[in-house]
């Protein structure tokens, strides 16, 4: 939102437009959302091939025959997308001290006073934990959609196995589906959070707010003050 400076009459003297902060790059960006939409299809998809109750969505990819083509496919684009996201983000996503008082300290947080907590790097402990959940059980739906994917690998394991392999695949589905709720639940929750992903900037406030450290450490590679 810009602001609007008054002199002491009132009368209006210019508009001022809010500072922003760069947080990423249009490819950083493009590979989240290939990821995203990619998670969303293969979330579609499973779930009308899980249950017959849920078949009518096959409709939305034409049918029975070609959802069970495309569901595993998007998986290996799936898997792709999220390690060159993971390449760049990892380091970034490594515990630090204050991740702990940040998760020690989360109703404070729901409050909306996080001026309380220590001065956070690029991502809070909550963060952190959605891109660590989501690696893990990535790399546990490719092992295991591999396993059961007959029609290129049908001797590559027993068939015992197989529905093991099955029974693991439709459990890791579930617990990515709950973590890609929670993940856009934060963002939608915490405001200004979406136009990170959308224009690739924050507003100043946003990022002084919500991520201090980074702020700063931005602010000195730049070679100026955090409010320049």
């Amino acid at each position: 939102m810009e602001k609007r400076l008054y002199s002491q009459s009132g009368d209006h003297i210019e508009t001022v437009a809010p500072v922003t902060v760069s947080r990423y790059r249009g490819f950083t960006r493009a590979n989240h959302w290939v990821t995203a939409i990619s998670l969303i299809v293969l979330l579609l998809s499973g779930l009308s091939l899980f249950h017959p109750a849920l078949y009518f969505l096959t409709g939305l990819f034409g049918g029975g025959q070609a959802t069970r083509w495309l569901h595993p496919f998007v998986g290996i684009l799936l898997f792709f997308s999220f390690f060159v996201l993971f390449a760049q983000l990892w380091k970034l996503n490594l515990p630090r001290p204050e991740d702990r008082t940040w998760v020690a300290n989360i109703g404070e947080v729901v409050k909306g006073h996080e001026e309380r907590l220590p001065e956070l790097g690029k991502y809070n402990a909550g963060q952190k934990g959605v891109f660590w959940a989501m690696s893990g059980l990535i790399i546990v739906l490719i092992v295991s959609g591999v396993m059961i994917w007959e029609e290129y690998f049908p001797d590559l394991v027993s068939l015992p196995v197989r529905r093991w392999a099955m029974l693991v695949h439709s459990l890791a589905a579930v617990l990515i589906i709950l973590t890609f709720i929670v993940h856009v639940y934060a963002a939608f929750w915490t405001r200004g959070t979406l136009r990170a992903m959308t224009r690739g900037t924050v507003t100043g406030g946003w990022a002084w707010r919500h991520h201090r450290k980074w702020l700063r450490e931005l602010a000195g590679r730049e070679g100026r003050g955090p409010a320049e």
